[in-house]
């Protein structure tokens, strides 16, 4: 699993309107962990990076984090490290929020068995009453499989710009209402995801535009609409990096995920 790590202190906590640091970790894509953002000083940044590559392993984590002058609550660091614990590699398309003493976790799991040891595991290592843990944390439906395969190196294409959906994109739906007509007992969440081009509100709309447009599209299809929700990631969750041209067109796309009823 790759992780993505975002740690942010003092400034954008205030911008937020959150006391203390802010950190986020997201999954991306296989293989690598990247750490990024800021912290209040290199003995934090050093036992930070530390950590993660003990869990991860120091092949797999690209350093972008910085030092810049923030304030950060009492045993801030210390926090951070108790967080990234092993068992957060049990989770897949995963992010993890900590916002002052908020912490949210997203992503999926095989089993509520499994849920469950990951916040726990989150609870105890955090051993502190004044935080709060937010479970995002979803059961990894039956049936995934299959639409991941209706999906794989095909794409939902789109005009320039646009929600509109151009007839390659047709073609890749109408294999996937078929899927998803065989599934008349789960729900399924569409979501859009763009490059990071451009300003990230636009991409923001941009990308729950097209998802609303493939909702759209596969209910004329026989779908039926109560089964499909949609949603609009924009830039915020890539697999690829924005560097280069192919990286951006891997993160132009849809996602559609199996939930269970």
């Amino acid at each position: 699993m790759r992780m993505r790590f975002l740690l942010r202190a003092g400034t954008l906590a205030a911008m937020l309107a959150l006391a203390g640091p802010v950190v986020q970790a997201q999954s991306v894509a296989p293989g690598k962990v990247v750490v990024a953002g800021d912290v209040p000083d290199e003995s934090t940044r050093q036992a930070i990076l530390a950590r993660v590559r003990e869990l991860y392993g120091p092949d797999r984590v690209i350093d972008q984090l910085g030092v810049r002058s923030l304030a950060a609550p009492p045993n801030w660091a210390q926090h951070v490290q108790r967080v990234l614990h092993p068992d957060l590699k049990n989770v897949t398309r995963g992010q993890l929020d900590i916002r002052g003493n908020v912490v949210e976790i997203r992503g999926e799991v095989t089993s509520d068995a499994q849920r469950q040891q990951v916040l726990s595991q989150l609870r105890s290592q955090l051993s502190n009453p004044t935080y709060t843990v937010r479970n995002g944390l979803r059961v990894t439906a039956a049936g995934q499989e299959q639409l991941d395969a209706a999906l794989a190196n095909r794409i939902v294409e789109f005009e320039p710009g646009s929600a509109t959906l151009t007839a390659t994109g047709q073609q890749v739906l109408n294999d996937l209402a078929g899927v998803i007509k065989r599934m008349p007992d789960r729900r399924f969440e569409i979501i859009g995801h763009t490059d990071a081009q451009g300003a990230r509100l636009s991409n923001l709309a941009l990308s729950a535009a097209r998802a609303d447009a493939v909702k759209s599209y596969l209910t004329a299809q026989g779908v039926p609409a109560a089964l499909l929700g949609t949603s609009g990631a924009g830039p915020d969750r890539p697999v690829a990096s924005n560097d280069t041209a192919e990286g951006r067109a891997r993160n132009r796309r849809i996602e559609v995920r199996a939930i269970s009823q």
